[in-house]
């Protein structure tokens, strides 16, 4: 898995399990819902560490509390 879907898995997993949808995320973090959306989608390859924190906010949680998720436990090398 790749650092950019294991930051998309772990956004998803913590909106079900606050029962919000992306968009809600998005209105709780200052940012617009098309930010979020363009996040989610899988043919964009770059996320800004600006915006994960906003999301991070939004959530009231903190980078650390994120990037502890069991997504990030086995990431693929990225030097190749």
């Amino acid at each position: 898995m790749s650092v950019k879907d294991a930051v998309v898995r772990r956004f998803q997993h913590l909106c079900a399990e606050r029962n919000i949808k992306i968009n809600e995320l998005a209105n709780l973090s200052g940012v617009t819902p098309s930010t979020a959306y363009s996040m989610m989608d899988e043919r964009r390859r770059d996320i800004s560490i600006v915006t994960i924190k906003k999301f991070c906010d939004g959530l009231d949680m903190s980078l650390a509390e994120f990037f502890s998720g069991p997504e990030f436990d086995a990431l693929e090398q990225e030097i190749q």
